[in-house]
């Protein structure tokens, strides 16, 4: 079911998007690093912090599902 809901998102797209995600804001650090080095020093308790580290990986474990789920279901083809 899930592998032909992310079948029908095309792939470019959402590499775009998730780089753009994954980088925002440009300035002064993107989010994701900002979050990902709260939770790598224990830092992440916010409701808003965990939020913002959900929101701008979720597109990147997209791409990561897609890529994924695409393959098994080439090879079993």
């Amino acid at each position: 079911m899930i592998t032909r809901w992310l079948a029908k998102i095309p792939l470019g797209p959402l590499i775009l998007a998730a780089i753009f995600m994954a980088l925002a804001p440009f300035r002064p650090e993107p989010h994701l690093w900002q979050k990902l080095t709260m939770l790598a020093n224990g830092e992440l308790h916010r409701a808003v912090d965990i939020f913002d580290l959900f929101w701008h990986s979720a597109l990147i474990v997209l791409v990561l599902l897609k890529l994924t789920l695409g393959k098994r279901a080439s090879l079993s083809d």
